[in-house]
């Protein structure tokens, strides 16, 4: 359940001018486990942030990194991109060219399984994932055992102010907003286009054209997150543990 103000010990990257680095995120992540409010239930973690910003990179290292201290499947992942529509959807609802936009998701079906998430601590809850080799959803490719103790969700809408976003923004307990500089990410998603098999040209039209207005959208969500993270390329920080 998110709370407003949750006390950690990492500090604030915006509030002191530089980047985070990967052992604050990691330790605000471990804070969220062992701080006050934490109990016996389970704690969801939210990383919003634009197209290509870095949020599943840091999502993968957060789960490694909590796990390699707490034990095994003590975090696991729930990545939005499993919930994108399947290219047979999207051609059905004329909606291929804004493959990746907030109407391309299956926001409901995201929110469904999160509650699950939030309220099933007996059962094992598969969750689906997105392959950019096949360009579609695959179901049950990330597993969250009963006795994991923090899920790792990212996705672009994560902080939208519309529902069934906020719904889900309600199931959090922090929500955190993954920046990243406009090169960086239009190189990122110029090469994950082009590796997907688009022409540059082709792929140079989608940045602009589908990515641009999607990150635009994205940035005006910023305020409504707990923190900020400017990740670069975090590497493990076991050798810091």
């Amino acid at each position: 359940m998110h709370v407003e103000g949750t006390p950690s010990t990492a500090p604030d990257p915006a509030a002191t001018g530089e980047p985070a680095t990967a052992e604050q995120a990691v330790a605000r992540a471990l804070g969220l486990l062992r701080g006050p409010g934490s109990g016996t239930g389970r704690t969801l973690l939210g990383l919003a942030g634009p197209p290509a910003a870095g949020k599943s990179a840091l999502a993968r290292l957060l789960i490694d990194e909590v796990n390699h201290r707490e034990g095994p499947d003590t975090a696991a992942y729930l990545p939005l991109d499993g919930f994108h529509l399947s290219n047979a959807q999207l051609d059905r609802l004329d909606l291929r060219p804004r493959k990746g936009a907030p109407e391309t998701f299956d926001a409901r079906g995201y929110l469904a399984l999160l509650q699950r998430v939030a309220t099933d601590r007996f059962h094992e809850v598969y969750a689906p994932d997105f392959d950019r080799t096949l360009d579609e959803p695959v179901a049950a490719r990330h597993l969250i055992h009963p006795h994991t103790r923090l899920v790792v969700t990212e996705g672009n809408y994560l902080a939208a102010p519309t529902t069934p976003w906020t719904d889900a923004r309600a199931l959090l307990r922090e929500l955190w907003y993954v920046d990243a500089d406009e090169k960086t990410r239009d190189a990122r998603l110029l090469a994950r286009h082009t590796a997907g098999g688009q022409d540059r040209t082709a792929a140079r039209r989608r940045v602009d054209g589908n990515d641009g207005p999607n990150a635009a959208y994205v940035a005006t969500t910023r305020a409504a997150c707990d923190w900020v993270v400017r990740p670069g390329e975090f590497a493990s920080v076991h050798q810091s543990a």
